[in-house]
């Protein structure tokens, strides 16, 4: 792969002279409209952030410099994106935006999960009244977010997600379920991740203990593996592919999305799909700064490689969103927390900022000291929804919103004082996101454009977003643990913790 050059592009932005973000409003009376965009029922407002017209440009050049175009059109083509597996992406074409081999096969899957999901409706697995999902990371993060978000008030199936391999979690999932109308969703893109089995044999127990004659035939697997899986004793026509270029955690559109469809209807899961593809569609034509994903974008870098901030925060304004910076913990730091280049060099920046977040106005009273007056440099994002659907006084939804957008004001404004201990320094930034309302379409939008940002994110500082080695040195690490022939050579430390666990 060649070695693209960017040097010209940094330099102009390491030299840029921030203007604090008072001054940038005073200076520039059209300020807020060049940097709100509009798109799928959201309104994206980066105007608190440091962007101005002449790093807006540099940052337009090094995006060209960096070749986020071609890196852009490949990811649309099914090209090889994720060089270090020799892989595509092709989790857009799960949306219908992408080549279109890739699009018709997704397709044919899609109508293989419509098809599952019609007979489990219609009665072919028996009475089920609930559905224990079973995955870890994307396979769970995703489906847990969207089935939370629009879940709430559902007269349909009971989604419960199970992701840790703790036994207290698993007796949580399946609290005050019955497993005779119970089925069970397995997750996983291999097939041999081994939280994932280790509690899908626990479920398959508890099926049995709870006096279910045919347990597996209560079973449904969904993996980019079939053939593990029908080893594993799942009956073929209960098993759902999808791709191996659909990564974990971009996974909620393939066929991993048949609980959130079970959870809410297919037609909000094809909304859903639609809300991403109004992004995908915006993303593919849209040119330079047009691009909302990629002018996000921009703002991340600089505060990350310019500002030296080392953590984004993200706090959902509406509590159906409370799993959103979980959520993005994943798809951020797992993608682009990366310190080898796409080219197989070492990077010489920072990478991926650590995300974190909350919900608001509960943030406020815990973390939100810090962000104003500590002397960390936090970029925070606050995300809201206009419309209420609640069931109080309207009131209790002003307040929420009003918080949301005064924190931000106060953030950039700040106080004087000649107290030091009330003083805040102001120019903070943030960059706020409305949604109209909270659906499937919106909210399948704003994940897709989380995607695209975290991939553009990627290419301004040359990585590859699509692999995850970092996951795995851990796990063979603890797998060689259970061996006593694998400890002569540990630290005393670990050998100690192990002894006083009684292992």
């Amino acid at each position: 792969m060649a070695i693209l050059d960017t040097t010209g592009a940094w330099q102009a932005i390491d030299a840029h002279h921030a203007v604090p973000l008072t001054s940038l409003f005073e200076q520039d009376e059209g300020r807020v409209g060049r940097l709100c965009r509009d798109l799928a029922g959201i309104h994206f407002d980066l105007s608190k952030t440091h962007l101005d017209d002449g790093l807006v440009s540099a940052f337009c050049d090094l995006a060209e410099q960096a070749g986020y175009g071609a890196a852009r059109d490949a990811l649309f083509a099914g090209a090889v994106v994720n060089p270090s597996e020799d892989r595509s992406a092709t989790h857009t074409a799960e949306r219908g935006q992408g080549s279109p081999a890739d699009v018709d096969l997704a397709s044919q899957r899609r109508a293989r999960m419509r098809s599952l999901l019609d007979a489990i409706e219609g009665g072919a697995f028996g009475d089920i009244e609930s559905v224990l999902h079973i995955g870890i990371g994307g396979s769970a993060l995703g489906p847990d977010l969207v089935i939370d978000a629009l879940g709430r008030d559902s007269d349909r199936i009971e989604v419960r997600v199970l992701s840790n391999i703790d036994g207290e979690a698993f007796d949580e999932a399946v609290s005050g379920l019955d497993p005779a109308t119970t089925l069970v969703v397995a997750v996983s893109k291999t097939f041999s991740t081994i939280e994932t089995l280790t509690n899908l044999e626990a479920a398959i127990e508890w099926l049995v203990e709870g006096g279910v004659d045919d347990a597996y035939g209560q079973l449904i697997a969904v993996t980019a593996a079939p053939d593990k899986a029908i080893r594993f004793g799942i009956d073929q026509t209960r098993v759902l592919p999808f791709g191996e270029g659909v990564g974990g955690r971009y996974s909620m559109w393939s066929s991993v999305g048949l609980s959130i469809a079970l959870a809410l209807g297919w037609s909000a899961f094809e909304e859903m799909l639609e809300g991403a593809a109004i992004v995908d569609r915006h993303v593919r034509s849209a040119k330079g700064a047009d691009n909302v994903a990629l002018l996000a974008a921009f703002a991340d870098t600089y505060y990350a490689q310019v500002r030296r901030a080392e953590t984004r925060a993200v706090f959902a304004y509406d509590e159906r969103l409370r799993l959103l910076p979980n959520y993005l913990q994943q798809l951020e730091m797992e993608s682009n927390g990366k310190s080898a280049t796409r080219d197989g060099g070492k990077l010489d920046r920072p990478s991926a900022p650590i995300t974190w977040g909350g919900t608001g106005t509960d943030a406020q009273h815990a973390v939100f000291q810090l962000l104003h007056q500590g002397t960390h440099i936090v970029p925070v994002e606050f995300v809201a929804v206009v419309e209420n659907e609640d069931s109080l006084d309207p009131r209790h939804h002003r307040m929420l919103l009003l918080n949301c957008i005064g924190q931000a004001a106060a953030l950039m404004k700040g106080r004087d004082s000649d107290d030091a201990a009330r003083f805040y320094a102001g120019d903070r930034p943030s960059m706020t996101l409305l949604l109209e309302r909270l659906d499937a379409r919106t909210l399948g939008a704003l994940i897709a454009f989380y995607e695209h940002r975290t991939f553009a994110n990627a290419v301004l500082i040359g990585i590859n977003p699509f692999d995850q080695f970092g996951v795995e040195l851990g796990k063979e690490i603890a797998l060689s643990l259970d061996d006593p022939e694998s400890r002569d050579g540990l630290d005393a430390s670990t050998r100690a913790l192990l002894d006083k666990a009684g292992l």
